[in-house]
């Protein structure tokens, strides 16, 4: 196992975490899925414990509200520029704890900081409208207030870029917040709030009277049934805002409307590039393999079906094979590497699973498959092979309309774009899609009203990776929450319509006559 360095211990010290990585009841052991060796151990916080986070978030809250929004701002800044200070040992960390390459764990947290970025502006441009009043002598103008205190649910493969998502525009929007990470990456959690919360320490701009600034960043590391069912239904958070599987989301959705909270859902992703015969299968090739391989297929946007006009799929076959053949897997701190582990075995499991479904409904395994599992199979680490699996012309398997979170793709043929489309929408989610294309035509019918019913739809590019300056989410089963940039801000605010009268008299809207 690499040792953590130095600064990454520094940065996960915490009251919470324990020397003895022994797994027993109680503690939540972080394992290094390329190795299988513990990295560290974090204590399970209890119900009580919860509530005193919960009780010490809305308290601060009441105060952080009536701080100007540009002086919020000034502070998310601050953490932003913290966050930068240790980008390379936050990125390591990454990589150590969740697998994915350290470029992508840098990368992960360059998202953390552009993404404070944008609400640095942000907090200057928390915009109402004003409209015309049919009443004489009458304003009317819409406002924004801060939603109260937010609970923020996060999930293993995206430890500290979700969380920022809605962390970084919370706290410029006047919320404070609750963060519960996934039990699989502790140590993450525990480095980014650190920061935040040392930076809300080392300042002089917010000094509530009783209160710990600090606070405004809550986190609570437990189980599901001792804190996240009791953050769910917990009516001081009018808004959760949870990333994860679409049977989570149907259980977090369900909970919250049942005490009519608010619900931000980021789920499952079933994503398809279409490639239409026009394409640079160059450019398709390579867009493909990143968004097929990259994270090891654990991206919510990860490409999972290509849809490939008869006209040019033995062509992007062929390149796509040889392309998987060449693809580096190993360790993920490797500046070599390319693919690194799965989370654990169960997701390899699940891949074995998925591969053996799709042979038995009719399927053909171009490349890795069962044996490019079995291959690491005395290997310590969670690694799998990249599978490229071919459906027979006119088939719809089921195993191909399931998320199989893992580096799995099906490649499928058609003849017409309106086929492709029909095709690619027929599975229950709705995240990411794409259309390679250099016909304008095809490009305009893809984007189009009965083009992709994607929350995101892109052209000549891949379905995975997004930029913090777009709201990010998708439709059906994945959720048709929006977080990050555009306007996602609005869901962590409350909207507020006030009409004004400035006259001497009460003249009633639609020319009501009363008394």
């Amino acid at each position: 196992m690499k040792p953590l360095t130095s600064p990454i211990q520094t940065l996960c010290t915490h009251d919470l975490l324990l020397e003895d990585t022994t797994p027993r009841e109680g503690v939540c052991v972080s394992t290094n899925p390329a190795t299988g060796e513990p990295l560290g151990a974090v204590r399970l916080q209890s119900r009580d414990e919860y509530e005193t986070t919960i009780a010490r978030a809305v308290a601060v809250q009441r105060h952080w509200r009536m701080l100007p929004a540009p002086k919020r701002g000034e502070l998310v800044r601050r953490i932003g520029n913290a966050f930068r200070e240790h980008e390379d040992a936050l990125g390591e960390l990454v990589t150590l704890e969740m697998g994915k390459i350290l470029p992508e764990g840098i990368g992960e947290v360059i998202e953390c900081i552009d993404i404070a970025d944008f609400a640095v502006g942000l907090s200057r441009q928390l915009y109402g409208l004003t409209m015309h009043s049919e009443r004489p002598n009458h304003r009317m103008y819409e406002q924004w207030h801060p939603v109260g205190t937010i609970g923020i649910i996060t999930a293993f493969n995206f430890p500290v870029a979700v969380w920022a998502w809605n962390a970084m525009l919370a706290a410029v929007c006047g919320d404070a917040m609750v963060w519960k990470p996934s039990l699989v990456t502790p140590l993450c959690a525990l480095a980014m709030n650190n920061i935040a919360q040392q930076v809300m320490r080392d300042q002089d701009i917010f000094t509530p009277e009783g209160c710990d600034p600090a606070d405004v960043f809550g986190l609570v590391i437990g189980t599901d049934d001792e804190v996240g069912e009791t953050m769910i239904a917990d009516r001081r958070l009018p808004l959760i805002s949870a990333t994860g599987s679409c049977r989570m989301g149907r259980h977090v959705g369900t909970q919250v409307a049942k005490r009519l909270g608010r619900c931000l859902l980021e789920l499952g992703g079933n994503n398809a590039i279409i490639v239409g015969p026009s394409a640079d299968i160059d450019l398709v090739v390579r867009g493909t393999v990143f968004g097929a391989v990259g994270t090891a297929g654990q991206r919510c946007t990860s490409t999972r079906r290509m849809f490939c006009h008869s006209s040019i799929i033995d062509q992007i076959t062929d390149g796509l094979v040889k392309a998987y053949a060449t693809v580096p897997i190993g360790n993920p701190l490797d500046a070599s590497t390319l693919v690194g582990p799965l989370i654990d075995q169960r997701s390899v499991d699940g891949m074995r699973a998925a591969i053996e479904q799709a042979t038995i409904q009719g399927c053909t395994v171009l490349c890795g498959g069962v044996e490019g599992i079995d291959a690491f199979v005395d290997d310590a680490g969670s690694f799998v092979t990249p599978t490229i699996i071919r459906v027979p012309r006119g088939a719809s398997p089921a195993i191909t309309k399931e998320e199989t979170f893992a580096p799995v793709l099906y490649l499928f043929e058609y003849d017409t774009l309106d086929e492709a489309i029909a095709a690619q929408n027929d599975v229950d989610q709705g995240l990411s899609s794409a259309v390679f294309t250099d016909s304008v035509r095809e490009a305009e019918r893809f984007l189009s009203h009965n083009g992709s019913d994607c929350g995101i739809a892109n052209v000549n590019i891949g379905t995975s990776g997004a930029e913090i300056g777009g709201a990010f989410g998708g439709e059906k089963d994945t959720g048709g929450g929006r977080e990050s940039g555009s306007d996602a801000w609005k869901q962590y605010m409350r909207r507020q319509t006030c009409t004004i009268n400035w006259g001497d008299d009460l003249p009633l809207a639609q020319g009501i006559e009363f008394g």
